[in-house]
């Protein structure tokens, strides 16, 4: 049986830039039964779901609810709904928690403070281990369920902090992951990867096998961390960050603002330590034919192709200011 899982593995798509974009998450659990748009197809209220994402429109915030692994949370009701905000910026990451008997005060959170990263005190600080949210969503895409099910009900097993979760992007990735608080998500998991991305989420590392990117960023900022990442083998979370994206003119190199979009994208990354790269991403949509997920149609995957990683000089920093990036010599 062809599944879109395996056309991507056979045609061997990239991971790297791939990760749904989510500066900051609100999880909410919810047991029962997913319908393909969860939100408003569960047993959370359908009107709370269409209040949630109208309030998180174009916020930064992610909204997906989630159950704990096993065949009987998947029948079961809550009285009290497990709750977590968690922002996934570098240097600013955090997980606050509760537990609500009535999530209808969640529109009225101020999800705009908390994309920028303030939670301001909300609810209680989350000192557990890291969380592992596994998209095992059946009734959006079948491989979610066939493959994501079983890691997650493998790691609870074993102790891992595991949630399902409604959707996190790119079935066909499946099992596909995000761990929290960095949100870096992996794709065509094992157990034995993710137990080893936990642990190293635990000691405020990632680990770059499998890794989709950071879902704090746009897909071409996701590549860019971790082609540099790759090249220093720079294993700190925090070490890295995205301070700049910006479209760039073939012919001149130097990166503007036009008035389409362009396929090719400057990404310039900063070290902890003060050293930056402008690093040069192509959009491209040369892969062979294949389902985004099962039973949709073929077409061209759009991957995020890394061309070019250049060392900043200091004449070059000063350049950033009026956009025009110049190469190191």
């Amino acid at each position: 049986m062809s599944t879109c899982t395996l056309a991507s593995r056979e045609g061997a798509e990239p991971l790297a830039g791939t990760a749904a974009t989510a500066r900051t998450w609100l999880l909410v659990e919810q047991p029962g039964p997913w319908g393909a748009q969860a939100l408003t197809n569960s047993r959370l209220d359908p009107e709370l779901g269409r209040a949630l994402t109208a309030a998180t429109d174009g916020t930064g915030v992610r909204v997906a609810l989630i159950r704990r692994p096993g065949p009987s949370s998947r029948r079961n009701t809550v009285l009290r709904r497990r709750v977590f905000l968690a922002h996934t910026a570098p240097g600013h990451s955090w997980i606050r928690t509760t537990t609500l008997a009535d999530p209808k005060v969640l529109p009225r959170l101020d999800f705009t403070a908390a994309a920028a990263g303030h939670h301001g005190g909300i609810w209680d600080a989350y000192s557990g281990p890291p969380l592992v949210l596994v998209c095992t969503n059946g009734k959006r895409d079948k491989c979610c369920a066939l493959l994501g099910r079983p890691l997650a009900a493998d790691l609870a097993n074993t102790g891992t902090e595991t949630w399902e979760v409604t959707h996190i992007g790119g079935h066909r990735f499946a099992p596909t992951l995000v761990v929290l608080p960095f949100g870096y998500a992996y794709g065509r998991a094992s157990a034995e990867l993710v137990r080893n991305a936990v642990a190293a989420a635990d000691n405020g590392q990632i680990v770059l096998d499998h890794c989709r990117g950071r879902s704090t960023w746009d897909r071409p900022a996701q590549a860019a961390d971790l082609a540099v990442r790759d090249m220093l083998r720079e294993y700190r979370a925090d070490a890295l960050d995205v301070v700049r994206t910006e479209p760039v003119r073939p012919e001149t190199g130097y990166a503007e603002r036009p008035t389409s979009p362009l396929p090719s994208l400057s990404v310039t990354v900063a070290h902890s330590d003060g050293r930056m790269w402008q690093v040069l991403v192509e959009q491209r949509t040369d892969g062979a034919p294949a389902p985004a997920s099962c039973g949709s149609l073929l077409g061209p995957p759009a991957r995020m192709a890394v061309t070019a990683i250049t060392r900043l000089s200091s004449s070059s920093l000063a350049g950033l200011g009026s956009g025009r990036l110049v190469p190191a010599s």
